[in-house]
C-alpha cells in the first residue's frame, strides 16, 4: 500500500489551493495510486477517473467550491473530486454497502451539487443551477458542467446547449472532457497562439473595454461594434472554421492539454472572466498513468476486482451478456437480415464479436437510446430484423419511442435487456428494477425473462422469429446460478417444478427461480412441500398458468422488480377473475430505490433470496397451523 503524504492531508479544496506548484505532480501520482488501489478491491470506473486527475485538481484550485457549483455528467469520473473534497478517509468504502457512492450524491457531501448517474444531463442541470443563483441575487459565482466520455452523443446535451447559449450572462462553463479526439483541427502554431490570446486576462478586459467605448459613440457605436466582431470572426474562422459551440452561442476555448495543470488553470481563470456561456475543450487520455488501462481503456472503464500487477480481472466466469452475443452471432450467420444495435455499449452488452464479424449489420448509435429504438423501427419497417441490446437502466430513456414507434404500429423490434434486476454496487441509478413495470404497461408487447442460458437462447429465437411487434428478452448481470439436477430445459411459456397437486405454490421468474429451488429443498427438510410455478413469458401470462394456480390454497409471488405495475400484481388480477379462494402474497420491491451493495446483500435485504423465501413461507404456514 502506498503512502499518501500529500493526499492524506487534503480535507477540502482550500488545502489543494495551498499546495505549492512543485507538489502538484506528486499529488496527482498519489491520487492515481489511490484510485488503482481502491478500484482493484471494490471494482468501479477506473480509466475515466485516471484521465481526469489533473483536470479535477485544476478545477479545485481555480474555483471556490461549494460557492461555485459543479455537475459531473454521468458522475462515474467524480472519484478524484471526492478525494479532494474531504472523503479520503472513507474512500476505501467506495461502492460498498453504507459506503460512499461511485457517483455524486447530494446527501453525501456539500460539494456534490447534483445527483448524476445517467448520461448527458449535466448541462441542463448546471444551467438550471446557474439560473437559480441568478434569481437568488448571486451574480458572482460560477457553475461548471463537466461532460465527456461520449455524453455529447446524447440529445439532451444539445437541447441544453441550444437553450443555454441564448442567455448571455449566466456564468456557465461547460468543460468538454475529450478523451478520444479533438473536435477542432489544430493547424500549426497560430491556433495555439490565438487560443492563448483569447484566454489571457488582458485580452478579456480589452475586449470588454473596447465594446463599452465603441458603444458610447453616438449613432455609430452599434455598427462599429458589429464591424469589429465580424472582422475578428473572419480571422478566427480562417483557423478554427466555425465550431458547433460558437453556433450555439458559447465562447469556445481550446483545445487545452488536460494533463497540464498550469495550462488548465490559465484556461479556467480566463473562462471565469467571460460572462456569457463558455465551452472549454479539454483533451485527456483515458486510463492515464496505469499501463493496462491506457492500453485497454474500454475494459477498465467499468471493471470488477482485478490484479494490479497483471491487470487481469479476478473473476472471468461466463455471463449472460457473452452468451447473448454468441447466440446472436449464430443466428446472424444463418440470417443476413439480423442486425445489432447498441447505444455505446458494444462491449458491455456482449456485441464485440458481432461487430467484428458483421460490420455492415452492426450499428453503434452513441449514447442515444431514443434514437436507437426509432432507428431500429425504421429498419424493421423494411423487413430487417433489428436487435437492440441495452442495459435495463438505460432503456428507461426510450419509453416514448417503445410505445409510439414500435408497439403502436406493430413494428417488430427485438430488445435484449441486459443487467435486468439488481446490479449491485453502482446503486440506485443503475438498478434494473423498473423495466418490467415500464414495459408491462405497453400493449402489443411480449416479455421473456428466462433464468438460464438455454431459456435465453430459446427466448431470443422466439422474439426474433415468432413475435410480430415489440419483443423483449431480459436477463441479469453475471452468469447462471443454481440449477437442480432434475430440472429439464426451460419452457418458453412456463414450467411447474415439483408436485403439480401441491396446494402451496411459489411463483417467480428470472434468476429468482434458482433461489426458489434452494428454498424448496430447505422447506422440504422442515416438512413443508411447495411447488414452483416458473414463468418465462411474463407478458402475456399464459392462461394455463393461471388455471394451474387457481387450485392452490396458498400462493407466494417473489419478484425482483418494483411491485407497482409488476407481474405479481398482473397475476393477482387474472387470478381474481377465476374461482381462486386461497391466500395470495406478494414479495417485491416496494415504492423505494435500492441502494448500493452487492447483489447478494440486496436480495437478502429485500428477502428475495432463499433465506427470505424460506422464512416468509415457513412463518406463514406455521401461523395458520
Amino acid at each position: 500500500m502506498s503512502e499518501y503524504k500529500i493526499l492524506s492531508g487534503i480535507k477540502s479544496p482550500d488545502d489543494v489551493k495551498k499546495l505549492d506548484e512543485s507538489q502538484l505532480d506528486e499529488l496527482c501520482s498519489e491520487i492515481r495510486d489511490k484510485l488503482i488501489e481502491t478500484v482493484s478491491v471494490n471494482g468501479g470506473h477506473l480509466s475515466p477517473n485516471l484521465g481526469v486527475v489533473e483536470l479535477t485538481v485544476a478545477l479545485n484550485r481555480c474555483f471556490n467550491f461549494p460557492k461555485d457549483s459543479i455537475v459531473w455528467d454521468v458522475g462515474h469520473q467524480s472519484y478524484v473530486h471526492k478525494l479532494l473534497t474531504g472523503r479520503y478517509e472513507d474512500f476505501h468504502t467506495l461502492r460498498t454497502k453504507g459506503g460512499i457512492s461511485g457517483f455524486p450524491k447530494r446527501t453525501e457531501s456539500k460539494y456534490d451539487d447534483f445527483n448524476t448517474g445517467h448520461s448527458s444531463t449535466s448541462i441542463s442541470a448546471a444551467f438550471g443551477i446557474a439560473n437559480a443563483k441568478k434569481l437568488s441575487g448571486d451574480t458572482s459565482s460560477h457553475t461548471i458542467a463537466v461532460i465527456g466520455d461520449g455524453s455529447f452523443t446524447g440529445g439532451l446535451a444539445f437541447e441544453a446547449m441550444n437553450n443555454a447559449g441564448q442567455q448571455k450572462k449566466s456564468n456557465l462553463i461547460v468543460v468538454l472532457n475529450d478523451n478520444k479526439m479533438s473536435i477542432s483541427k489544430n493547424v500549426g502554431a497560430f491556433p495555439r497562439y490565438l487560443r492563448t490570446v483569447r484566454i489571457q486576462p488582458w485580452y478579456i478586459r480589452m475586449k470588454k473595454n473596447t465594446e463599452k467605448l465603441v458603444m458610447k459613440i453616438p449613432g455609430l457605436g452599434r455598427y462599429i461594434r458589429g464591424f469589429l466582431k465580424r472582422g475578428k470572426s473572419r480571422i478566427k474562422n480562417m483557423v478554427y472554421k466555425d465550431t458547433l459551440f460558437d453556433c450555439f452561442g458559447f465562447t469556445y476555448i481550446g483545445p487545452i492539454d488536460g494533463h497540464n495543470i498550469e495550462e488548465l488553470e490559465n484556461a479556467f481563470n480566463g473562462a471565469k472572466r467571460v460572462s456569457e456561456p463558455v465551452l472549454l475543450h479539454v483533451v485527456t487520455k483515458k486510463g492515464k498513468g496505469y499501463q493496462f488501462a491506457e492500453e485497454k481503456p474500454g475494459e477498465f472503464h467499468g471493471i470488477g476486482r482485478f490484479d494490479i500487477d497483471l491487470g487481469e480481472p479476478m473473476s472471468s466466469h461466463k455471463g449472460f451478456s457473452a452468451e447473448f452475443g454468441k447466440t446472436l452471432c449464430e443466428l446472424a450467420e444463418k440470417d443476413d437480415k439480423i442486425c445489432a444495435i447498441t447505444a455505446a455499449m458494444s462491449s458491455g452488452t456482449g456485441l464485440n464479436e458481432f461487430e467484428q464479424k458483421y460490420k455492415n449489420r452492426f450499428f453503434d448509435v452513441g449514447i442515444a437510446e431514443e434514437h436507437a429504438v426509432t432507428f431500429g423501427c425504421g429498419l424493421a419497417s423494411k423487413g430487417i430484423r433489428p436487435v437492440f441490446a441495452v442495459y435495463s437502466t438505460f432503456l428507461q430513456r426510450s419509453y416514448d419511442q417503445l410505445i409510439h414507434d414500435s408497439a403502436l404500429g406493430n413494428i417488430h423490434l427485438t430488445v435484449a435487456v441486459d443487467r435486468a434486476g439488481i446490479v449491485g454496487s453502482d446503486g440506485e441509478t443503475h438498478q434494473g428494477v423498473f423495466d418490467v413495470s415500464m414495459l408491462n404497461t405497453i400493449p402489443n408487447t411480449t416479455i421473456f425473462s428466462p433464468c438460464y442460458f438455454d431459456g435465453m437462447r430459446t427466448s431470443l429465437n422466439s422474439a426474433i422469429y415468432v413475435c410480430r411487434s415489440l419483443a423483449v428478452v431480459r436477463y441479469p448481470r453475471g452468469g447462471e446460478l443454481y440449477r437442480p439436477d432434475d430440472y429439464t430445459e426451460e419452457n418458453i411459456s412456463f414450467d411447474i417444478y415439483g408436485n403439480k397437486d401441491c396446494k402451496n405454490i411459489l411463483i417467480t421468474y428470472g434468476r429468482l427461480f434458482s433461489y426458489a429451488c434452494k428454498a424448496k429443498q430447505r422447506l422440504a427438510e422442515q416438512g413443508i412441500e411447495i411447488a414452483i410455478l416458473k414463468l418465462c413469458t411474463i407478458k402475456p401470462i399464459d392462461k394455463k398458468a393461471i388455471q394451474f394456480a387457481k387450485n392452490a390454497e396458498k400462493i407466494w409471488f417473489f419478484e425482483e422488480g418494483i411491485k407497482n405495475g409488476g407481474i405479481a400484481r398482473n397475476f393477482c388480477d387474472l387470478l381474481a377473475m377465476t374461482d381462486f379462494s386461497g391466500d395470495y402474497h406478494i414479495r417485491a420491491i416496494n415504492d423505494e430505490f435500492v441502494k448500493q451493495m452487492e447483489v447478494s446483500e440486496a436480495l437478502k435485504m429485500l428477502r428475495l433470496d432463499d433465506d427470505g423465501m424460506v422464512n416468509i413461507i415457513s412463518n406463514e404456514i406455521k401461523e395458520n397451523d
